[in-house]
């Protein structure tokens, strides 16, 4: 019998060595990578620097050109990472002096996160940039780095710094859909987006990538997510225009209801488009381009959910009624982050309970007599009671949908919001638990 269990033990561990070899199985809500266009200014770079696992690509860069405007807004986590520090310095100088002359570059490493490493994450994050200004010749404090992976690990940046020279080598205008595939960690898809617009005649094109998939509830940032265009705007038309628009999006997602460390968006405008400069918020062509900027923001923000770690179902969380857009947006948020209905609706069980709970517990205003909720367009309750003409096994047919609408209308005033999760499952308990092994 002792031999017996000595074998499985040994099959279950050999079936295990198996398992960790197979690439992580893609998310059935995964979207295909969609051809970006190239945007005149902006060259990438890929490399296999071996910052966690050898053999695997972990390291892009992104070489921008001269004239360029950054934008950008990060995590506000009080443990936030020596990366995002410098970043936000990098980012208040240049728009204390837009203008300074030189270019612009990111460098990002996936495997470790570069968080929660005391004194030597600074002088990690200074070497690379001091490093990457030597070989693209370029201002340090114009080099922008970001890492994402495993927190509390001390980086070996060695690692990455004899791979510049062969990143600038291969520098590319092309090579944006490697350059999302290298800063992956546990998404199982690439996430890309574009848009093409007209300014006043004048063809502008954006286009961006992010990663996203654990540790996401976004708080003036998200994860990591790098956009880029050739339209020339002023930085503090840019950086405003962003702020907007990341509060619409990536804002209003959140896989787990964790805040990262590592959180960066950036959003780099070349100027090489031949158009005037938009340097006036009011300008008319503005409004042209945050419709584009919002529409693409809003498509990745929606792709890291659909990634996120072991999900099964995309839900979109809409609430109306409400005194304000802010306790709207708080009340969406209380209900897509409560595990109870997350893991309801993986288990496609329409338990509307579940979401009056949701509502109940975010401290906001709510009426229960006034309470109208939807699933889909199913009315589910009114009126403080379950409809009279809801049925269960219309509930119940409507969970298995890959993609759920949950609607609640408070019925007191016209604040509403709309904010975008996933269901939790087992499997998001399997990849954190194996996360650092």
């Amino acid at each position: 019998m002792a031999e017996v269990e000595a074998r499985i033990a040994a099959l279950r561990a050999e079936l295990a060595a198996l398992e960790a070899e197979l690439p992580p199985p893609v998310s059935p809500l995964a979207r295909p990578f969609p051809a970006l266009p190239e945007i005149a200014g902006v060259r990438f770079a890929t490399a296999a620097a071996g910052v966690k696992y050898e053999g695997r690509t972990d390291v892009m860069l992104a070489e921008l050109c001269e004239g360029t405007q950054m934008a950008g807004v990060f995590t506000r986590s009080t443990t936030r990472s020596a990366p995002v520090l410098r970043c936000e310095e990098a980012l208040a100088a240049h728009a204390e002096a837009p203008d300074k002359a030189g270019k612009f570059a990111i460098l990002v490493n996936s495997g470790n996160a570069n968080a929660f490493t005391g004194g030597r994450g600074f002088e990690t994050v200074d070497a690379l940039r001091e490093a990457v200004a030597e070989v693209l010749d370029c201002p340090a404090e114009k080099v922008f780095t970001s890492s994402t992976g495993v927190i509390g690990e001390p980086m070996d940046h060695g690692r990455i710094t004899t791979t510049l020279d062969g990143l600038k080598r291969s520098l590319d205008p092309a090579a944006s859909a490697s350059a999302a595939r290298a800063i992956m960690t546990t998404d199982t898809f690439p996430k890309g987006a574009c848009a093409a617009l007209d300014l006043d005649g004048v063809p502008v094109n954006i286009a961006g990538f992010a990663k996203g998939s654990g540790m996401i509830a976004p708080d003036m940032a998200t994860m990591l997510v790098y956009i880029f265009t050739d339209a020339k705007i002023s930085q503090a038309v840019l950086q405003q225009a962003l702020w907007l628009e990341n509060a619409r999006t990536f804002n209003c997602i959140t896989v787990d209801g964790d805040t990262s460390t590592s959180d960066t968006l950036l959003l780099a405008a070349t100027g090489q488009a031949d158009m005037p400069v938009i340097d006036d918020f009011a300008d008319p062509r503005l409004r042209v381009f945050r419709e584009a900027l919002h529409g693409l923001m809003r498509d990745l923000a929606q792709q890291v959910a659909r990634d996120g770690e072991g999900a099964t179902k995309l839900i979109e969380v809409r609430v109306t009624g409400a005194n304000s857009d802010g306790p709207a947006h708080r009340i969406a948020m209380s209900i897509a982050n409560s595990p109870l209905v997350k893991t309801a609706v993986a288990g496609e069980d329409p338990n509307w309970g579940r979401v009056v709970m949701a509502v109940g517990k975010a401290g906001e205003r709510a009426d229960r007599d006034r309470l109208t909720i939807r699933f889909g367009d199913i009315l589910v309750a009114e009126n403080g009671w379950v409809a009279p003409s809801y049925t269960e096994e219309a509930g119940a047919a409507y969970m298995k949908r890959d993609e759920i609408v949950i609607s609640v209308d408070l019925g007191l005033d016209n604040g509403s919001a709309t904010v975008w999760t996933c269901d939790l499952t087992h499997r998001y308990i399997t990849i954190n638990a194996d996360y650092r092994s």
